[in-house]
């Protein structure tokens, strides 16, 4: 089903229409701002044991380095700090290209 409108309202009327934890796959690559509020909405979407592909978090190199304050290196590096100490999920960084985060949903 092809959904033509913001994200967020997509994601958010999935959740409302009951497909939570129905989900097996989710692929992240969209505006980085609205990365974590794509996150959050997705793992309620993803059964457990699904998996969530988040694409360009290390922003050509731009998340290490510190007196990067743009507002999506800010908005990116603080998920990636989110993931790696979030007891929800297990996450792996593939440092590929621009960086992809591979996260499963545990049980």
């Amino acid at each position: 089903m092809l959904h033509l409108r913001p994200a967020l309202e997509t994601l958010d009327e999935l959740l409302a229409t009951g497909a939570v934890g129905s989900f097996d796959f989710a692929f992240i690559d969209a505006d980085k701002t609205s990365y974590d509020a794509y996150y959050e909405r997705v793992l309620q979407l993803l059964h457990p044991g699904g998996l969530l592909l988040l694409d360009n978090v290390l922003w050509n190199g731009a998340v290490i380095e510190s007196a990067n304050t743009t507002v999506d290196t800010v908005a990116l590096r603080a998920l990636n700090e989110k993931i790696h100490s979030d007891a929800r999920v297990d996450m792996v960084l593939v440092p590929f290209s621009d960086g992809i985060m591979m996260v499963r949903k545990r049980d």
